[in-house]
């Protein structure tokens, strides 16, 4: 979800839903900004107890993703950012991060919340996190994307018939 255009979602009857928010330790106070928007999101959804977890760098995110995908989660939200330098680091580790919890996603049937800022500068990463005077909170819609997904799965669980 991004911005412009991105969808008015309600969410209900999700209070008992078992989450887990796994985030990146990298760039302190946008990490801040985007775990609070994601707790913050979880509290206005009813969810009360989620789990936290936080691993070295955006990198990390798939491993810990599978892990809890085959735990019971039924949501799981994804917070990282990686910034552009000068080398080609950048598009590797954030194709390798999305192609991660994408696959985590699809093989397991676990939704997972991609917050994951792929920025060009720190200043564009500040302005997303959720922070005061921040344009966008991608920590709260990346909840309620995970969140939304997990309430349509729990919609169609019942075998056709």
């Amino acid at each position: 979800m991004s911005g412009k255009g991105a969808p008015e979602l309600t969410v209900k009857s999700c209070g008992d839903l078992r989450v887990a928010v796994i985030a990146a330790q990298w760039h302190q106070q946008v990490m801040d900004g985007l775990v609070d928007g994601a707790l913050r999101a979880l509290h206005e959804l009813g969810i009360a107890e989620p789990t936290l977890l936080r691993v070295p760098g955006s990198f990390e995110l798939p491993v810990v993703a599978k892990a809890l995908a085959t735990r019971g989660y039924e949501a799981i939200v994804a917070l990282g950012v990686v910034i552009r330098g000068g080398t080609p680091h950048f598009d590797y580790v954030c194709q390798g991060v999305t192609a991660g919890l994408t696959q985590v996603a699809v093989e397991t049937g676990v939704p997972i919340g991609f917050g994951v800022l792929t920025c060009d500068t720190e200043a564009q990463a500040l302005d997303r996190a959720g922070l005061p005077g921040s344009t966008e909170d991608k920590g709260h819609e990346a909840v309620t994307a995970a969140v939304a997904t997990a309430a349509t799965l729990r919609s169609v669980s019942e075998p056709w018939r």
